[in-house]
């Protein structure tokens, strides 16, 4: 007879804050055995190459004297632009921070404020690995007040994008190191307050 595994559970929310900037947060628990390797350099690291590799290199990671870039093939074009990665412990949660200085898909009056984090916390049923985008001004919403186009616009491609890529990397991390093949399911969540995207 066989097993049927339950599937594990990636958390999930995406909302457009009261300031006209985009939350948006995905976070995974994997087994505790893996805590050692789950720095938040590793985990840059491996998403910077997951990028690269679903994209076919359309985006592409570079790394800059200044920090980092998402650029468009072989172009100059950076669609992000990313101070040098910060990173830092507090207690039980060591994260690193990627701050967002300017690109293509950022508003020019609100670059260098936004923030997309790589946190592994040491919790009581193994490591929660979360990947965190924060007081982030794209582009597509055009201000702080977008029209009900412009959301709609926002919502179905770059935050689609956004959320299917950081959803698909957990689950890319926890079958490489786990092997385990049996499935996900993503659960809505309630971190912050705003309007869902």
């Amino acid at each position: 007879m066989d097993v049927v595994k339950e599937k594990k559970e990636i958390a999930c929310q995406q909302v457009l804050t009261e300031d006209g900037s985009v939350f948006s947060l995905q976070w995974m628990v994997l087994p505790q055995r893996h805590a050692a390797m789950l720095t938040p350099q590793f985990l840059l690291q491996r998403y910077l190459d997951y990028l690269r590799r679903v994209t076919l290199s359309l985006v592409r990671p570079l790394r800059t004297e200044e920090g980092l870039e998402f650029r468009l093939l072989s172009t100059k074009a950076a669609l992000l632009t990313f101070a040098v990665p910060a990173f830092s412990s507090e207690l039980s949660i060591h994260a690193g921070t990627l701050r967002i200085c300017e690109g293509h898909f950022v508003q020019a009056a609100c670059c260098n404020r936004g923030k997309f984090s790589f946190m592994a916390e040491s919790v009581s049923d193994g490591v929660k690995i979360s990947l965190q985008l924060s007081e982030y001004y794209p582009r597509l919403l055009g201000s702080r007040t977008p029209s009900f186009f412009r959301k709609w616009l926002y919502r179905l491609t770059q935050a689609w994008v956004h959320k299917v890529m950081t959803v698909r990397f957990l689950a890319h991390l926890y079958q490489e190191l786990e092997g385990d093949e049996s499935g996900f399911r993503v659960v809505k969540v309630f971190v912050r307050e705003g309007e869902e995207i």
